[in-house]
C-alpha cells in the first residue's frame, strides 16, 4: 500500500484535477481522504490516496483504475492450472469461513504465489497485502498447495490449524 497527496485550489481550472483523475485511473485505490482546507490566502481540496500500483496491462477501458487481468494469457500452461486449483481452495476456505474470497487472497496474490513458487510461509509474507493474519488462518493451506508433486486430495487434508 503506497500514498499519494494532492492539493487542488478551490478555483481549479481543472489542471489540477485532471491529474487527480488520471492518477486515479492509473492506479488500485483503496482509500481516499478528502478536506477542504481553508486559510487566509485561499481554499484548497486535500486529497489523500491510499493505492496499489496495477500490474502493466491491468487499466480497464472504462478507466475505473481496476484492472481486469487475463491470467490464463499471463501465466504458463503449468502456472495457470496451479492457479486455478488455487481459487478453488480459495472459494471452499471463503464459504467455509464466509467470508468474500479477496477476504482469503486476491487473484494478484495468488498468481504471485504461483510465479514466484512460494515455498514457505516466509515466503508468504514477502507477497504485498499478505500479513500475518492471512498466514495464520491460511497460510499453511496454500503453501501445502504448492508443494511440487501434492495431489488434490492431499490438498483438501491441509486445512488451515484451527
Amino acid at each position: 500500500m503506497q500514498l499519494k497527496f494532492f492539493r487542488i485550489p478551490a478555483g481549479d481550472s481543472g489542471e489540477f484535477t485532471e491529474d487527480l483523475n488520471a492518477f486515479l485511473r492509473g492506479h488500485r485505490i483503496l482509500h481516499i481522504q478528502r478536506e477542504l482546507v481553508t486559510e487566509s490566502g485561499g481554499a484548497w481540496w486535500a486529497f489523500c490516496v491510499e493505492y496499489l500500483p496495477l500490474i502493466a496491462g491491468g487499466t480497464t477501458a472504462n478507466g475505473s483504475g481496476k484492472g481486469k487481468i487475463d491470467y490464463r494469457e499471463k501465466l504458463s500452461p503449468d502456472d495457470f492450472a496451479v492457479f486455478s486449483t488455487l481459487r478453488q481452495i480459495r472459494k471452499e476456505v471463503a464459504e467455509r469461513d464466509g467470508v468474500p474470497v479477496y477476504a482469503v487472497f486476491t487473484n494478484e496474490q495468488i498468481a504471485e504465489m504461483v510465479t514466484t513458487k512460494t515455498n514457505s510461509l516466509a515466503a508468504l509474507r514477502k507477497i504485498n497485502g499478505v500479513g500475518d493474519a492471512r498466514i495464520e488462518k491460511y497460510g499453511e493451506r496454500f503453501v501445502t498447495a504448492l508443494q511440487p508433486g501434492t495431489v488434490s486430495a492431499n490438498i483438501k487434508e491441509a486445512g488451515p490449524k484451527p
